[in-house]
C-alpha cells in the first residue's frame, strides 16, 4: 500500500519535473493516472526548492536577486512545463475563433505573440510580487503557492471534461478525471502549505487563486467545452500569481479592518 502510493507520487514527480526518481518506479497507464492526486505534493517539493534557494541567496544578495535565483531554480526543476502550457493557452485563446482552430494553435510547438506576452507578464508579475513581499514571508509563500496552485489545476480534472481526443497531444495531463477520494488527497497536499502563512494571508491567497481558477475555467468551458493539458498549466501559473497577490494584500486588508 505505502510502496504503491510512493510509486504514484514519484510518477507525478517524474512527469512534472526533471528531478530524479528511484529506479524501481515503474511505468504503466494505471500508475500514471493515479499519480494525478499527487500534483500538489509535487508543488510542495518545487516550492521547497524555490524557498531554499531564496533563503540561501538572501544572505548574500538583495531580495530581488534572491527572488530571481529562486524563480530560476523552480523553472529548472520543472523544465518550464507549466509556463509552456500558459503560453500555448494564451496563443490558442488569443488567436483562435472556434474550438478546432484553438486546439490546433495550442498543439503547435511554435510560440506566437499572445504566448510571448502572457509568458513575459507571468514571469515579470511573479518576480514583482515576490520582491514586494516581506523577505520573511517569501519562502513560506513559495511553498504554499506552488502547492495550492497545483491543487487549483486538479480541480479542473475533477469538474471538467478533457477535450482532446488525439493521443499525440504534447500536453496531455496525467489523468483526465479525478474521483472524490483522489481529489481529497490532492486537497490535503494543496492546503498543507497554507499553515506556514499568517491565517489571513493564507485565506486571501487561497481566495484569489480560486477566483482566478473559476475565471479561467469559465473561459475554457465557453471556448473549448472543457480543458486540455495546456489549460492545466495556465491555471497553475495564473492561480500561483493570484495567490502571491493575495498574500501581498495582507497589510492593506488589515488596515481596513
Amino acid at each position: 500500500m505505502i510502496r504503491r502510493e510512493l510509486e504514484y507520487f514519484f510518477g507525478a514527480l517524474r512527469f512534472f519535473t526533471r528531478l530524479p526518481v528511484p529506479a524501481w518506479v515503474g511505468h504503466s497507464a494505471e500508475a500514471l493516472n493515479a499519480s494525478a492526486r499527487y500534483f500538489p505534493a509535487v508543488g510542495l517539493v518545487v516550492g521547497g526548492i524555490g524557498a531554499l534557494v531564496f533563503w540561501l541567496a538572501q544572505h548574500l544578495w538583495p531580495q530581488a536577486v534572491a527572488v530571481l535565483l529562486s524563480m530560476a531554480a523552480t523553472l529548472y526543476a520543472t523544465g518550464a512545463f507549466h509556463e509552456d502550457g500558459l503560453s500555448d493557452t494564451a496563443d490558442g485563446l488569443g488567436g483562435g475563433w472556434e474550438k478546432t482552430r484553438i486546439l490546433e494553435i495550442m498543439k503547435d510547438s511554435r510560440v506566437g505573440s499572445y504566448g510571448v506576452v502572457a509568458l513575459a507578464l507571468a514571469l515579470l508579475g511573479k518576480f514583482t510580487v515576490l520582491n514586494a513581499l516581506p523577505a520573511a514571508l517569501v519562502p513560506m509563500a513559495l511553498v504554499a503557492g506552488h502547492a495550492f496552485s497545483r491543487f487549483c489545476a486538479t480541480l479542473l480534472l475533477a469538474t471538467m471534461t478533457y477535450v482532446r481526443e488525439d493521443a499525440l497531444s504534447k500536453a496531455k495531463p496525467l489523468a483526465t478525471r479525478l474521483c472524490r477520494g483522489e481529489l481529497l488527497v490532492s486537497a490535503l497536499f494543496g492546503v498543507s502549505g497554507l499553515g506556514l502563512l499568517p491565517p489571513v494571508a493564507a485565506l486571501l491567497g487561497a481566495a484569489l487563486a480560486l477566483l482566478a481558477t473559476v475565471w479561467l475555467a469559465m473561459k475554457f468551458q465557453h471556448w473549448l467545452g472543457g480543458y486540455t493539458g495546456d489549460c492545466l498549466g495556465a491555471v497553475q501559473q495564473v492561480s500561483e500569481i493570484a495567490f502571491y497577490l493575495g498574500v501581498l494584500a495582507l497589510p492593506a486588508v488589515l488596515r481596513l479592518v
